[in-house]
């Protein structure tokens, strides 16, 4: 795959997983006022949470995927990072 398209593919699941979690938190701290305001309790909230939470989550490890840590040329990307890094 070209770099470039792959690096805007990844960008794209950054925005959209900081854009669904910001969404997340102000949604749900609305709910909450509601709740504590008007219901008394907090069960609706914590269905949503959980809910949401889990949509959030799985746009999280699609934006940072965890599972190029055990690729078997993440040593050699370690090494080129750290040699960049050093300036050689």
């Amino acid at each position: 795959m070209d770099l470039r398209l792959e690096a805007e593919k990844r960008a794209d699941a950054k925005i959209k997983f900081e854009e669904n979690l910001y969404k997340y938190l102000i949604a749900n701290t609305i709910i909450a006022v509601i709740c504590f305001v008007f219901l008394q309790g907090f069960s609706l909230l914590f269905f949503v949470m959980f809910f949401w939470g889990i949509a959030v989550l799985d746009d999280f490890f699609k934006a940072y995927p965890f599972g190029e840590m055990v690729a078997p040329n993440y040593r050699e990307k370690m090494v080129d990072r750290e040699l960049s890094k050093m300036g050689e």
